[in-house]
């Protein structure tokens, strides 16, 4: 089957559920220094200040320079599944908690990415945050694209094909649903994208942004 899940259409956005024009981190309670170290230890805290610097050195760059950037950095990371971490059978850490312990799974990824490319001023309605099957290991997934439009092609940011690529050469990817700070969409069976109501219908979305935004940090 040829997936158009990348052809997004022009849906109309519902009430945002996250602020569209400033950054995320704008509001978050940014966890002190002391406390990320005591938690985290001195490795830990280092890789939260390198994300830190990451963040002012992008702002500002070109998009296709913050893509890059946000994609190498969080990418150096280890990729290892929450049961091995958390001993749970899904957990969405948050960036600090990801950069903290310097390991995660798929949605680890997925979202930092997203969240530092909102930060950096990157628009809500660019950006979706995909489950899909692997097909490879035949395992659920967590990827995100970015597109300038919903008539451009968008690009993938993968943990694991760690190069940014083109939607439609993604054929190891089989989309199941998206969704981004306003909006959810489901996956047809021809391949395209139906809106399917708010993104508020995740409860692990609206819980992940609440830990956010009050500087959740957890260990495992």
């Amino acid at each position: 089957m040829m997936w158009r899940w990348w052809r997004w259409g022009a849906t109309a956005l519902l009430v945002m559920a996250l602020p569209a024009s400033a950054g995320m981190l704008s509001g978050a309670a940014i966890p002190a220094t002391a406390a990320i170290e005591s938690r985290y230890g001195a490795i830990g805290l280092a890789r939260v200040q390198q994300w830190q610097a990451l963040i002012t050195r992008l702002r500002g760059r070109p998009v296709a320079a913050q893509l890059a950037g946000v994609n190498d950095f969080f990418n150096r990371l280890d990729f290892v599944d929450d049961l091995d971490i958390w001993r749970v059978e899904d957990y969405w850490a948050t960036p600090i908690e990801f950069l903290g312990i310097g390991r995660g799974d798929c949605e680890e990824f997925a979202l930092a990415k997203y969240l530092t490319l909102r930060e950096l001023g990157v628009p809500d309605d660019q950006m979706r945050l995909h489950y899909v099957k692997y097909v490879p290991y035949d395992q659920f997934h967590m990827v995100l694209s970015w597109a300038a439009s919903p008539q451009q092609m968008p690009v993938i940011l993968d943990n694991i094909d760690k190069r940014i690529a083109p939607a439609v050469s993604r054929r190891d990817l089989i989309p199941i649903y998206s969704f981004n700070g306003s909006s959810l969409w489901t996956s047809t069976a021809s391949g395209e994208e139906a809106p399917a109501g708010g993104a508020n219908r995740l409860s692990r979305w609206e819980n992940w942004q609440v830990r956010v935004r009050d500087g959740v940090m957890r260990s495992p």
